[in-house]
């Protein structure tokens, strides 16, 4: 990742932690969780966090805002993503032959039914609290209808 860095801008803790839109304290705790790791760090141990860190960032608060998933579900996800891209990455490497090719389909595709069923659990409990709040909606029409 080193030479991938080489042609990159590094941002400091302030500056990265401004752009990703969180606090610098959130960032120490995405790595101190295993979230994210920093590109880089100054000759004196500074952090340094590149674009694709920031974007790793900007993919955590999605799935904490999108799905309502906890740090601990974001972990599975983000590693299952991490698989998977270097999954692909093997998969088209031309050196990989159709053996194996077929037990990276076969591993893919158990980290999508994973990641499916994680999906799946939260748009269950999101379905279960819309169903309560249904209820009660139609509980508060009724008793407005009485007082017309």
């Amino acid at each position: 990742m080193s030479d991938l860095l080489a042609d990159q801008q590094l941002f400091g803790i302030g500056e990265a932690a401004s752009r990703a839109g969180v606090t610098e304290r959130a960032l120490r705790y995405y790595q101190e969780l295993g979230l994210i790791e920093p590109s880089g760090r100054t000759k004196g141990g500074m952090r340094r966090y590149s674009q694709y860190d920031l974007d790793r960032v900007a993919r955590i608060r999605e799935l904490q805002s999108l799905l309502g998933l906890n740090l601990d579900e974001i972990a599975a996800v983000l590693r299952n993503e991490d698989r998977t891209a270097q999954i692909r990455a093997a998969y088209f490497d031309e050196g990989t032959g159709t053996v194996e090719k077929r037990a990276l389909l076969g591993e893919s595709l158990t980290l999508a039914r994973d990641l499916r069923r994680t999906v799946e659990s939260k748009r269950a409990a999101l379905d279960s609290f819309l169903a309560d709040l249904d209820a009660r909606i139609e509980k508060i029409e009724a008793a407005l209808e009485r007082y017309a």
